[in-house]
């Protein structure tokens, strides 16, 4: 007996610290090594002892530097080394250098390693010894170019293999001789890279195999034992990913068969430490066939070790020392040794299994692994703040599982890949999650091509990794703020708005149940019927969208829902959705405008939810083809929307029928809309007359309209001009009316108690403390002179006043968005812009660098607009076409006379264009022809309702192509608001992914973000809630990022976040000169959105060149000269100020 008193370790990571391991438990001292990347490595600091090898050479090269080792060995003082698994661990020469050194190898001698080690001599071995094996052909020099004559004796396909080494490198299928050679270079080139040798053989590829190894010992006293067999048969590109012990589908006689066959191989060559004897069993005959050994302790040891008991590292070391198998603790004679239960080994790898198992790398932000009785965790790299390199092997921890059946073992293993959490790189967990969960892999029906064949077992989610991502968002917010935020007045505490305490009312008012039950033609009649006069609240969308700039986050309006449900029930409706809340909460806010709509809906199920319709624009600023409204209203419908207004914005009916035909197909309630302007009550007045509106009402309730609204968008309509129209339309309609304004001229109030004096059946208010300015008049005040003056409207002035408060409290954390429009103002009986467009515009304008002192010069030039364009009605989406083009003009110090110039050549919004050619419509009266003709130049106006002349959308194609870009389920919900808004969709799905669902984030957090040293409690999932605390900001590094710390749960997390300010491109971008024809440059400032011409190719004058997207507003440049496109200085995506040059013509 020779006793090692100290190790050394000639590998690294998870091998090297299971050497240390058994060397410490057996009393013996270990030392390190590793390479210049490796300094930071875990298996360093596992041990005694730890030396920098190779010196100057490759991560790789450095572990397989045979003299550097020996060196350090001799200065270190050991009297052992343990090659490992992979390097040099199968590399006669390593050994013959420790034997001349007097430094004992714990493994095979260098004859065995040259018999074995190299896959075609150890192939003459089995011959040797009578064991059967796969016809081969050794490749070198000489037979290359007869190789293709000696692999089709053979027969394809075939396999190229390493002759050296193991881990599946080296390994090529080749299926026809097309490709041979080269797959013989690949071979040959990954073998040298792997195991400093090149050498390959080739061998017939068996398509229906098992990969079965049989676990031996050999001492040098010349006694062989076996530890039964491992299925290895579970293979990517034949590399192991699952081992199992035993091999559960063997029968007993084939597994004697199997074993008795690998000691015979091992008896022949008297072998003496650890090994492997691999075989491949085929299923179709249940014969096996010798592939090689492997002379070396396997990654996959850990199974076998688990259903025998016995220590295999241990084993290896007791040989070393020449302990007797039979006499020693650790080496169990055969008849000793037994099968104990089932056991099953998962490499954790940091491989995407998204993304074609490409290797990630980077630093492990968190790592919380599995335990438990029957779990066994192997690893090095796999800790919290890890810095995991692109050098070596992605294997980050090997988890091995036992139980006393497979049916356990397996749940057991499930149970286990379940509990890690490993964040800031990805890995393979979803995949061993969807490969054990497998019918056939639980069954046994699986061979070494099941991985790379079976598709089911790639059909599996990504993790949501929720908490990374939303801490992500909160580190973003906490080093970049907010885009919506920058550059405004933050001068208020944020606050968490309280809900007013209620019980539950039995007896609420039930609409929709009265909806349900006797439909709408019914229940507006007895709408008709009623004595007083109903209320509609629009706190929950067109009020924020006035005052706010339509930035109200879903929770704040649930939060108060169920209040709404039981206090305020005899509301007729309460407008919570469509409109430009619709494409904002995407764009801006991230949210789900569906998940909203169903949340209110939960919250208050008994009260009319009311939605606004732009008609055939449904809710986008565009015309959509007639089968695309028609799918949206009906989802509308089903999501939970009772009441439709349904509006044109150039009152065109046939823009409306569409969707009034649709909306009465989903038994609902239609409002057909008259759009106000003017003034009915002007005698001048030979536009919008009150005939007009007469006919245009009676031509909605022939269309099917359930009840008539008029929309007064800007508050132009005064109290006479009130009580007239209401009037007039009694006398020749029968349908309930319902009336709609903005406060913004500050008498609106008036307007709606003279509807109501007038017999009006249904009002549009909003509660108190969100009344006012651009918004609705005051619900409570105009209540409590009804309950006064006419019939009480049912609603109780406490609840009212609660909500109100309630109200209060939220508007106060949206501050930053309230303009410095104090009070009324007659401007708007000049400009006539819509009050939901007001505060929209105001923050247009603001993002285009126009200040709020030049707020007058928009409002002036909104009015020029208009008359431009021949008075027409303004309201979304013509009300944005208006709104877009005075913007423009400022922007570029345009005059009306500029415009209206024939001779000056003028690069029109997109909206602008669309418009006149009457994409939304043609208003009344028609276009002015002479700016109609300079706007479209030579292309064709629409003669048709644009929806009529749109193709169908096919909308299965256009589900499967979303749920192809996006590798998920896509719901008929989130394909309408795809094919209403294409780009803000794909922006909101991208946001979602990067930092999960924001909305569970409170107004502060999402806006504002996180307090130092606070606690938030974010609710994920139904029972789970994050506890988070922000910690802590470091300044931005040389590459421009800064760490953010956290505690998560209790736990440090540190994230990097790009400090986008530090990081710009401080290049001073090329600006247009001015009058130099052969410059482009930008007309405001904005981002690329699209490029349609190349260098180098010809351009006629007012040819397309690219469109410049501004919030909501597109604008395309075109040439303004012919010529050839000299450079392009920009890229879609590029942000670009006014006048920075983007394409040179010459």
């Amino acid at each position: 007996m020779n006793k090692i008193k100290k190790i050394l370790a000639a590998n690294r990571s998870e091998i090297a610290i299971r050497i240390f391991r058994a060397a410490e438990e057996s009393g013996i001292k270990t030392a390190a090594i590793y390479s210049k990347e490796d300094r930071f490595a875990l298996h360093r600091f596992k041990t005694d002892e730890s030396y920098l090898v190779g010196e100057g050479k490759g991560p790789i090269q450095a572990y397989l530097d045979i003299d550097s080792i020996i060196d350090i060995a001799k200065k270190a003082g050991v009297d052992a080394i343990h090659p490992g698994y992979g390097f040099l661990s199968e590399n006669p020469d390593l050994a013959d250098k420790c034997e001349k050194n007097n430094i004992i190898f714990i493994g095979p001698t260098k004859e065995i390693l040259n018999r074995l080690g190299n896959k075609t001599s150890a192939k003459e071995v089995a011959d040797e010894a009578g064991v059967s094996t796969i016809p081969s052909v050794k490749v070198n020099e000489e037979n290359k170019k007869n190789i293709h004559d000696e692999v089709n004796k053979i027969g394809y396909p075939v396999i190229v293999k390493a002759s050296w080494g193991g881990g599946g490198r080296g390994m090529r299928v080749v299926r026809s001789s097309d490709n041979l050679l080269e797959q013989i270079e690949l071979a040959q080139s990954e073998s040298k890279k792997a195991f400093g040798k090149d050498e390959v053989f080739i061998e017939k590829f068996l398509e229906d195999a098992a990969h079965i190894e049989v676990q031996i010992l050999g001492d040098k006293h010349g006694n062989i034992v076996h530890l039964f067999e491992r299925d290895c048969s579970l293979q990517r590109r034949h590399q192991k990913i699952i081992e199992r012990a035993p091999a559960h589908f063997l029968e007993e006689s084939s597994r004697k068969d199997i074993c008795d066959s690998a000691v015979k191989i091992a008896m022949h060559v008297n072998y003496c430490g650890a090994g492997t004897v691999e075989f491949l069993f085929d299923k179709k005959n249940n014969q096996h066939y010798f592939i090689e050994v492997n002379p070396r302790i396997q990654v996959e040891h850990t199974v076998t070790e688990e259903v025998t008991g016995i220590d295999i590292v241990k084993a290896q070391i007791r040989i070393a020392e020449g302990a007797k198998i039979g006499e020693d603790p650790a080496l169990p004679n055969q008849e000793n040794i037994k099968l104990d239960g089932y056991a099953i080994q998962c490499r954790v790898t940091t491989e995407d299994p998204l993304n074609n198992f490409m290797p990630d790398y980077g630093k492990i932000m968190t790592y919380r692994s599995a335990s438990g009785f029957g779990v066994r965790l192997d690893g090095a790299t796999a800790a919290s703040g890890s810095i995991i390199t692109p050098y070596y092997d992605s294997l980050l921890v090997k988890v091995t599982t036992w139980a006393q059946s497979t049916d356990d073992c397996i749940r057991r293993m499930d149970r286990a890949l379940r509990e890690f959490r490993i964040r800031g790189v990805k890995t393979n967990l979803v995949f061993l999650e969807s490969l054990i969960n497998n019918d056939d892999f639980k069954s046994g029906k699986y061979n070494t091509n099941f991985v790379d064949t079976n598709k089911d077992l790639y059909n599996f989610k990504p993790k949501k990794d929720r908490a990374s991502k939303i801490i992500s968002y909160l580190g973003d917010i906490v080093v970049n703020g907010h885009p919506d935020i920058i550059g405004r007045t933050i001068d208020f505490n944020l606050n968490d708005p309280v809900t007013p305490s209620f019980e539950n009312n039995n007896s609420a008012t039930n609409y929709v149940e009265e909806l349900i039950k006797h439909g709408p033609e019914k229940f507006s009649q007895k709408i008709k019927e009623k004595k007083y006069t109903l209320i509609t609240d629009t706190t929950m969308r067109d009020a924020h969208q006035s005052l706010l700039a339509t930035r109200m986050r879903t929770d704040d309006l649930v939060n108060i829902a169920e209040f709404y449900s039981n206090k305020l029930s005899d509301l007729f409706s309460i407008e919570c959705w469509g409109g430009a809340t619709f494409d904002t909460s995407m764009r801006f806010l991230k949210e789900d405008p569906w998940d909203r709509l169903a949340k209110i809906n939960q919250q208050a199920p008994n009260i009319l939810k009311q939605m606004l319709l732009r008609g055939s624009n449904a809710v986008g600023y565009k015309n959509y083809p007639d089968n695309v409204v028609k799918f949206f209203v009906k989802e509308a419908a089903q999501a939970g929307i009772d009441v439709f207004r349904v509006f044109d914005s150039l009152n065109l009916i046939e823009n409306m029928k569409v969707s009034i035909e649709e909306v009465r197909l989903q038994n609902k309630i239609c409002e057909g809309t008259i759009c106000y302007t003017n003034d009915v009550t002007n005698p001048k007045e030979n536009k919008y007359t009150l005939k007009y509106y007469i006919e245009l009402a009676k031509e909605l309730e022939k269309a099917g309209s359930h009840i008539i609204a008029i929309k007064d968008m800007a508050g132009l309509c005064k109290p006479s001009a009130i009580k007239l129209l209401i009037k007039e339309l009694r006398n020749e309609i029968s349908l309930p009316i319902h009336y709609h304004t903005h406060d913004t001229s500050g008498t609106s109030s008036a307007t709606v108690l003279a509807a109501i004096e007038e017999g009006i059946d249904i009002v549009d208010l909003a509660m108190d403390s969100m009344s006012g300015l651009t918004s609705q008049p005051a619900l409570g005040s105009v209540v409590s002179i009804m309950k006064q003056n006419h019939e009480d409207p049912r609603l109780d002035e406490v609840n009212i006043r609660e909500a109100s408060l309630y109200w209060e409290q939220v508007r106060n954390n949206y501050k930053a968005f309230e303009t410095d429009f104090k009070g009324g103002s007659s401007d708007v009986y000049l400009h006539q812009m819509p009050g939901g467009q007001f505060t929209n515009l105001k923050e247009q304008a603001r993002s285009l660098g126009i200040t709020t002192d030049k707020w007058g010069l928009v409002a002036n030039m909104y009015a020029e607009v208009n008359k431009m364009f021949g008075d027409i009605i303004k309201v979304t989406p013509s009300s944005k076409v208006v709104g877009d083009m005075a913007l423009y003009m400022i922007t570029n110090d345009l005059s009306p006379e500029d415009v209206l110039d024939p001779n000056k050549e003028i690069s029109f919004p997109s909206s602008v264009v669309e418009f006149f050619k009457g994409e939304i419509g043609i208003p009344m009266g028609g276009f002015p022809e002479k700016l109609q003709k300079k706007i479209l130049g030579n292309e064709k106006p629409l003669t048709k309702r644009a929806g009529s002349v749109l193709p169908s959308v096919n909308l299965d194609k256009e589900k499967e192509n979303l749920e192809t870009k996006h590798e998920e389920k896509i719901s008929n919900q989130q394909l309408a608001s795809y094919l209403m808004y294409p780009k803000v969709f794909e922006d909101f799905m991208v946001h979602r992914k990067t930092y999960s669902d924001t909305s569970i984030l409170s107004t502060e957090l999402f806006f504002y973000g996180p307090l130092p040293d606070k606690e938030y409690s974010l609710p994920i999932d139904k029972g789970k809630n994050l506890i988070v605390r922000y910690l802590a900001k470091g300044e931005p590094n040389a590459n421009g990022s800064s760490s953010v710390f956290f505690e998560l749960n209790g736990q440090p997390r540190t994230i990097e976040i790009t400090n986008t300010e530090f990081s710009k491109n401080v290049a001073t971008k090329i600006k247009s000169e001015e009058g130099n024809t052969n410059h482009i440059g930008s007309p405001l400032p904005g981002q690329v959105a699209k490029i349609f011409v190349k260098e180098g190719i010809k351009v006629i004058k007012g040819d397309r060149v690219l469109v410049i997207e501004a919030m909501k507003m597109e604008t395309t440049i075109n040439a303004e000269k012919s010529g050839t496109i000299k450079k392009i200085y920009v890229s879609s995506g590029d942000n670009v100020e006014t006048k920075d040059l983007l394409i040179e013509i010459e």
